[in-house]
């Protein structure tokens, strides 16, 4: 899962500059407003609200937003858009493969700009299940490194709760679990006092395409440019990126 950890590494890199051009903040209270329209206003019933919110705040979100997406998605509050989840499969440059997943209130505008950067960028709409297949869907939680903190701290807080591997990403560990185990892991964690920066459901790869630097510039540039879309909210995608690679590339 190397190629994974890399990936998961650079998303989290990529969040935090994302934070700070304040590009991320309408996805992430997107998510809110969604969660709460799902599941209900009420954080305690519902777990995918309470680690949205998380999120956003971790993000440095504005309450009065957060709060504000709670009340537009539970209906409190008027003006709330109809989102849908759609997920679009493609291909990258090298043969990656890339699951794009969408949250629009427009679908033909979410198909038009995902299919728009992909052939910009070297790659091509697939059909439906053609992709897919080479993806599992995970829970993962990135727990941040403090000192002291080592991997087989966090094994042994998560271990009885589902928790399938712990991954050494560097700047912080990474738990994965089964999806339905998420919730499970994420309070084990906040059991044993761990802080963590997000706890999410993602795609991650069976099979991994190996890339060199120019073939890793190329699928980077490839991401980028499907996430500065609006109504992309996540990008998956299959290769392996050595250190010396993601060194040199930046």
């Amino acid at each position: 899962m190397s190629g994974h950890s890399k990936w998961a590494t650079t998303k989290h890199k990529k969040a935090v500059v994302d934070a700070r051009r304040g590009k991320s903040f309408a996805k992430l209270i997107k998510n809110i407003e969604v969660a709460a329209r799902t599941g209900g206003g009420d954080v305690n019933g519902n777990p995918t609200l309470y680690d949205a919110i998380q999120k956003a705040k971790k993000t440095s979100v504005p309450n009065d937003n957060i709060e504000r997406a709670v009340k537009r998605g539970s209906g409190v509050e008027s003006g709330g858009a109809d989102y849908q989840t759609i997920m679009y499969e493609g291909y990258g440059p090298n043969g990656v493969a890339v699951l794009v997943e969408c949250l629009t209130d427009n679908r033909n505008r979410a198909a038009s700009e995902v299919r728009i950067a992909l052939t910009r960028n070297g790659g091509t709409m697939a059909d439906p299940g053609s992709v897919s297949y080479l993806f599992n869907r995970k829970g993962v939680v990135i727990v941040p490194k403090t000192e002291g903190l080592t991997e087989d701290d966090v094994l042994l807080a998560v271990l009885d709760a589902g928790a399938d591997e712990v991954n050494d990403l560097g700047e912080a560990f990474e738990v994965v679990s089964e999806a339905t185990d998420l919730v499970a892991v994420r309070t084990a964690l906040q059991d044993a006092g761990l802080d963590y920066d997000s706890a999410d459901a993602s795609f991650l790869p069976s099979v991994v395409v190996p890339l060199d630097e120019d073939g890793a510039r190329k699928v980077f540039r490839l991401v980028e440019a499907l996430e500065d879309s609006d109504d992309v909210q996540n990008v998956y995608a299959n290769y392996d990126v050595s250190d010396e690679i993601m060194e040199s590339v930046g």
